[in-house]
């Protein structure tokens, strides 16, 4: 397929290009500064901008797939699911926070008193994201949520999916690695199974 990565860069997006080119996809790694995008099979290294409503949706014009992984606060969540739909993908997935997950029922992770005060603004942002797209009626959107810990670690291809609900290990502890994200995001592409909804990844 071809598929456009918005924030390939970042920790998340370049495990996602590095994934979705292992599987032989043609990726459009997109970054304000493309030089920072590593040389692999299949990817094109281009400069774009996600606050860039009309750049973008060029840049993502004739992809089968987008994809975000942008901070939530260094982007407005109206230009990406406008460029989205102005694009014409025929899906668009968002890499998501922990936040917005429940940790009971009706209650959010970020409403937590343990939760730290120095990520409640991105949460928060990510929270109202999700909210947007639940809205949307034509986009066909897909929102992953990482666990609480989302860390540099080893691909090991074992994981667990839930839905709205935050995972946790035997311990409660709530983690996933970059590089184990990308395999749950990449084969949601493939084989799509929450197509209009968000799921979460988590050990």
């Amino acid at each position: 397929m071809k598929i456009a990565v918005a924030g390939a860069s970042g920790r998340a997006g370049s495990e996602i290009t590095k994934e979705l080119s292992r599987r032989g996809h043609a990726v459009t790694a997109i970054a304000r500064n493309p030089e920072k995008i590593a040389g692999l099979p299949n990817v094109t290294p281009t400069k774009g901008d996600v606050l860039d409503q009309a750049g973008l949706t060029k840049l993502w014009a004739g992809h089968d797939v987008a994809v975000s992984s942008v901070h939530f606060l260094a982007s407005d969540a109206q230009k990406l699911i406008g460029a989205a739909k102005a694009s014409g993908v025929s899906r668009y997935l968002v890499v998501g926070g922990a936040g917005s997950l429940e940790v009971a029922p009706g209650v959010k992770l970020v409403t937590t008193p343990n939760f730290p005060a120095q990520y409640k603004a991105e949460a928060e942002a990510g929270s109202a994201f999700l909210d947007l797209l639940r809205q949307e009626k034509d986009l066909n959107w897909t929102f992953i949520s990482p666990s609480a810990l989302f860390i540099e670690g080893e691909r090991t291809g074992k994981f667990r999916l839930g839905t709205d609900q935050l995972l946790a290990d035997a311990n409660g502890k709530s983690w996933i690695s970059f590089a184990d994200y990308a395999i749950a995001l990449a084969d949601e592409i493939e084989r799509p199974a929450h197509q209009k909804q968000r799921f979460t990844v988590g050990y």
